[in-house]
């Protein structure tokens, strides 16, 4: 029997529209209109049409944003000028700094300048310690946009053996960590493996939810599925393709036509896991908003 399959863009669009609610909320009570600055570094395609889809988010949700432009050859310290600019500005209740950089700025250095109350990326060394911690904190968008799927399509990750095959700062650690936190979306059994992993296929086959994460496209295979897993590919890969229009498509990390047919449920390549990330960052923004209210009281 074919897999299920995990529409990322309709749970997206209702967490959207509770973001949407929230604000409107926040606003009828007098409180401020949430605002997210956005930093685009250089001239990425992909980075680009990022930013746009979520300034284009925000709009809908009713949340106020801009977008920073800074040159590719921009220097560091210009950089983290116009970050320390942002943490004051009171329009702004989340900064995001478009990832990644070009190779002459310290992504590090940049994310730990951000004013961990504005972190809405969840990246700041901060945000992410108190979420190890158990304690309430901005959780990073794409590890968050894969539990709130597991969640909202009935596959608790309690007492399950989750493994994450990618150890990245972005997914791969951070998901981890909250996967096995004990609280609600949590008490899973965790297990990451990345390119050191000796026999790969043997720790994933005993997988009850496979989190595939690792930037290769089709890199998990139908022998690396246990029958009736449920799978998640967060990749993001462009691959060539001459009978596309633009030269290319979109594929994840996972061979996705061989595993839906061992998998019980599965997320696509696109429309999975992406529209999630934007609608996490969205509710996010609304929540860092919620919170200036409370420390200005």
């Amino acid at each position: 029997m074919p897999a299920r399959v995990l529409n990322g863009n309709e749970i997206a669009a209702d967490l959207r529209e509770e973001v949407a609610t929230g604000v409107a909320d926040l606003v009828a009570s007098g409180g401020p209109t949430p605002g997210l600055a956005a930093v685009l570094v250089g001239n990425d395609p992909a980075s680009g049409v990022y930013v746009r889809n979520k300034g284009r988010a925000c709009e809908e949700a009713g949340i106020f944003s801009e977008i920073f432009y800074m040159p590719a050859h921009v220097s560091q310290a210009n950089l983290l000028s116009l970050i320390d600019q942002l943490n004051q500005d009171t329009r702004f209740h989340g900064i995001l700094v478009q990832l990644p950089l070009p190779g002459h700025i310290d992504e590090a250095t940049v994310i730990e300048r951000v004013n961990p109350v504005k972190d809405v990326d969840g990246l700041h060394p901060i945000s992410q310690g108190r979420m190890l911690q158990g304690e309430p904190a901005f959780l990073p968008c794409t590890p968050s946009g894969v539990q709130q799927v597991l969640l909202r399509s009935g596959y608790d990750p309690a007492g399950q053996h989750v493994v994450i095959v990618g150890r990245s700062n972005i997914v791969g650690k951070p998901l981890a960590a909250l996967l096995m936190q004990r609280s609600a979306g949590g008490n899973a059994t965790v297990t990451v493996c990345h390119t050191r992993t000796r026999d790969l296929p043997e720790i994933t086959r005993q997988a009850d939810i496979l989190v595939a994460a690792m930037g290769v496209p089709g890199a998990i295979s139908a022998d690396m599925v246990r029958d009736g897993a449920v799978v998640i590919d967060v990749g993001i890969n462009r691959v060539d393709d001459a009978t596309r229009r633009r030269g290319y498509r979109l594929v994840g990390d996972v061979d996705y036509e061989a595993v839906a047919a061992k998998a019980e449920a599965i997320t696509p390549v696109p429309g999975g896991i992406g529209p999630m990330t934007i609608a996490v960052l969205l509710s996010n923004t609304l929540e860092a908003a919620r919170r200036s209210v409370d420390a200005n009281r």
